[in-house]
């Protein structure tokens, strides 16, 4: 793929569900496990709605619902979810392909330590920003 030309929404899309599985392969048996009913949602960008909501237009991912082993009190009608924002993540890499992958990677972590139930300390505080 040729660096300096946009991609298609298809190579957007299978690169990044590649990495997303491949992520997922890798982690140990127990969290693969607990992750197995988060959705992934691959899209191009935040939804008008999302942004009236107060969300950046160039946000890179999403997670919606509740964390894994959120009591029962505590949870909404939302099931769990992430979002990956796949042409603003393709702006913010500036159009590298590498680099492309490496922020879907780290945007992806980044949400699931999310849908485990850290806050964004706790989730800076695993490397995971």
């Amino acid at each position: 793929m040729n660096e300096n030309a946009p991609a298609s929404w298809e190579t957007l899309l299978e690169l990044a569900r590649e990495e997303v599985n491949a992520i997922l392969t890798e982690l140990p048996e127990d969290l693969r496990e607990a992750t197995q009913g988060i959705g992934v949602r691959f899209e191009s960008r935040p939804s008008q709605e999302m942004i009236d909501d107060g969300l950046d237009a160039d946000l890179l991912g999403l997670f919606v619902g509740d964390a894994i082993g959120a009591p029962v009190e505590e949870q909404g009608a939302y099931p769990p979810e992430i979002f990956l924002f796949l042409e603003c993540l393709w702006e913010f890499a500036e159009g590298d392909p590498d680099a492309y992958v490496e922020e879907v990677s780290v945007t992806f972590l980044h949400e699931l330590g999310h849908a485990l139930g850290l806050d964004e300390d706790g989730v800076d505080e695993r490397g995971l920003q």
